[in-house]
């Protein structure tokens, strides 16, 4: 993995878990298994099922011997509150899952890929999104290591662009093709939207909210902003009443990764003072100040911090 230029240098406290890469032990998890699920790798088989001409299983010897690649992609979960902790990036090491359907041989009307773990949680997705050109892998690495146990080991999918919800099943066991109607993923009939693209977001993590910061002493206001897929275009910060001012970017390791954003800041007066974020993707699309709550398909809105000049 190439080095990323990156912001730390001069912003070294701009957050102690944002990096470019995000700390294996340190990324979020979110999943239904009260018990994380423990797998012995050489009994495990991935089965390749459903719509498909050929049907096969591998072994998890198959998958290593397999042309692996590595993959900076961000994730977050679709309960992640606007400015919230639930988005990681990381390095997955793995194989796109076009080729594993490709062996099996994808039969007409097989329109969404489902993924089943050994606990038999389920997601499903639409299958041209494995298609289209952005990296929907099979991992079995994250970060240069093999998957941890709490992320999934043997295996697990991650699909650059879409919520946790709808695609990332860890434990794998099983890839089924079906129908699009025929069936649903475990937080469908709970509520949450059968499709989940991930939202643009951005996030403020220097300065902390409800901090102090003293008048005439010049301070980064920096953070992160990631829309996968399309990429971040540009990031501005708004304090007080003034104008929406852009923030320099550092550099994603492409666009489907988090970016580092920062500008610096001379407070003046004294007094509470509000910062707002925003972000405009590679579409275009500009994030908007309407407040949408995470369900059912993903929040909405400025991240907004509040600080106190002296």
């Amino acid at each position: 993995m190439a080095h990323l230029d990156t912001l730390d240098d001069e912003v070294p406290d701009i957050s102690p878990y944002v990096t470019p890469i995000s700390p294996t032990n340190r990324f979020y998890r979110i999943d239904t298994a009260l018990t994380v699920p423990q797998v012995d790798p050489e009994s495990w088989r991935l089965r390749i099922t459903g719509l498909v001409d050929n049907p096969y299983e591998l072994t998890y010897q198959d998958i290593r011997s397999m042309r692996l690649a590595d993959y900076v992609i961000t994730l977050s979960c679709v309960s992640n509150q606007v400015g919230g902790g639930l988005v990681g990036n990381a390095i997955w090491t793995g194989i796109p899952l076009y080729e594993l359907l490709q062996r099996a041989g994808v039969q007409r009307g097989a329109q969404q890929i489902v993924g089943r773990s050994v606990d038999d949680f389920t997601a499903g997705f639409p299958t041209t999104l494995a298609y289209d050109g952005r990296n929907a892998i099979l991992a079995i690495g994250m970060n240069n290591e093999p998957l941890p146990t709490r992320h999934g080991f043997p295996a697990r999918i991650v699909v650059a662009g879409l919520y946790g919800y709808v695609s990332a099943v860890k434990w794998l066991k099983e890839i089924e093709l079906t129908t699009w109607d025929g069936f649903d993923g475990y937080w469908v009939p709970r509520g949450w939207s059968k499709q989940g693209p991930m939202k643009t977001q951005s996030r403020i993590d220097l300065p902390k909210d409800g901090s102090r910061v003293t008048s005439g002493e010049t301070i980064p206001i920096a953070g992160i902003a990631w829309a996968p897929t399309r990429g971040i275009e540009r990031v501005e910060v708004k304090i007080g009443n003034e104008d929406w001012t852009p923030c320099r970017l550092g550099e994603a390791a492409g666009n489907e990764s988090w970016v580092q954003w920062h500008r610096d800041w001379t407070p003046s007066g004294g007094g509470r003072q509000q910062i707002q974020v925003r972000a405009t993707d590679g579409s275009g699309y500009t994030q908007s100040g309407k407040t949408v709550r995470p369900r059912p398909n993903g929040a909405e809105g400025w991240h907004t911090i509040t600080v106190s000049v002296r």
